[in-house]
């Protein structure tokens, strides 16, 4: 008798599906990560369901999570600082993860920041080439391993003191996009790699994607209060940062670039150059498994959240212009699945 209620008690037990979660669990982008907190807090108080759990893994570490596959055991969504590359969208397909949604929520200024107690300096693009690339010219256009050790060898209006830069590690939208925005363009203002871009490409390219490696350039990881707390004890050091986060910490502040600060005003008129979008990836197979996730696409992109006076300004979210916003809105409201052929 014993061995039959065992048996009818494994049969019983094996017929029940596996229950779902009742959270939705979303990883990704320490920039986007503050916004989407808080748009989960008052997801969490408004919907009657479960606070999100929200994850700053990086962009890149959070599509490794969010492609790693479908069901419970994977994320739903995934934030990110620059968009899902090709690649990462192969390796979501290569394991099952098909329909994507991409939604973006706004705009993000890149920002160089020291402490409020360091020199505050005036940079361009090309004097931070200067001072974080591997190789850098010659007075000669040839070159050479970088030799700077302080800002006013590369400039005599600079302060003298020691190149020292945190930074994201590669894994980062963040760094990704930094790269883009300023060390490609910083190099591009040289006439020697302006030539170079043109005669071998991928030669040009393996100079601006090259950061040093002689303690001048620290890859600090994706903790940003980290680098904060760096600054803070170090007032001659730099940080790299995404706006949001500059716009949050009272004890550091924002570097001039091109003669432009970044503010709310100045990256919105885009006038401050180093700017870039920002996402949110949606898992749709996860749509109707994982409750909530319609909705909390709807609070996000909602103009009371992403609008114009939305309340994630406040936290210095760039708001998208209200028409591309509202295209935005709809698609992501009707789940619109991102194609392979809209990808880099």
């Amino acid at each position: 008798m014993k061995r039959v209620i065992l048996a009818a008690s494994l049969v019983a037990l094996t017929a029940v599906p596996a229950l779902a979660r009742d959270q939705i669990r979303i990883v990704g982008s320490s920039t986007v990560y503050p916004f989407t907190t808080a748009v989960a807090e008052q997801f969490g108080k408004s919907s009657g369901m479960k606070t999100p759990v929200v994850e700053s893994t990086g962009t890149g570490g959070g599509f490794k999570l969010f492609c790693a596959g479908v069901g419970v055991d994977h994320p739903d969504f995934s934030n990110a600082s620059r968009a899902i590359k090709k690649g990462e969208f192969e390796d979501c397909a290569k394991n099952g993860v098909t329909d994507i949604v991409e939604i973006k929520v706004g705009f993000d200024g890149l920002a160089l920041a020291d402490s409020t107690k360091g020199s505050d300096m005036k940079l361009t693009k090309q004097q931070i080439f200067m001072a974080l690339a591997k190789q850098v010219p010659d007075k000669d256009g040839n070159l050479v391993a970088n030799p700077y050790t302080m800002w006013n060898e590369i400039d005599a209006a600079l302060p003298a003191q020691k190149i020292e830069v945190y930074g994201p590690p590669p894994t980062s939208g963040t760094r990704d996009s930094f790269m883009e925005l300023v060390m490609e363009k910083g190099a591009e203002s040289f006439d020697s790699l302006k030539a170079l871009k043109k005669s071998d490409a991928k030669a040009f390219e393996a100079v601006w994607k090259s950061m040093r490696e002689d303690g001048a350039f620290v890859e600090a990881g994706e903790n940003d209060n980290l680098i904060v707390q760096k600054l803070v004890g170090n007032p001659n050091a730099i940080g790299i940062f995404g706006f949001a986060n500059v716009a949050e910490n009272a004890e550091i502040r924002a570097l001039s670039i091109d003669g432009v600060v970044p503010t709310l005003d100045t990256i919105a008129s885009g006038d401050y150059k180093v700017s870039r979008p920002l996402f949110i990836y949606a898992k749709k197979q996860h749509v109707g498994v994982i409750p909530g996730m319609a909705e909390f696409v709807a609070e996000f992109t909602s103009e009371k959240a992403t609008g114009e006076d939305g309340y994630l300004t406040d936290k210095g979210l760039i708001a998208l212009p209200g028409e591309d916003g509202a295209k935005v809105r709809e698609a992501a409201n009707a789940m619109t699945v991102l194609s392979a052929d809209k990808l880099k």
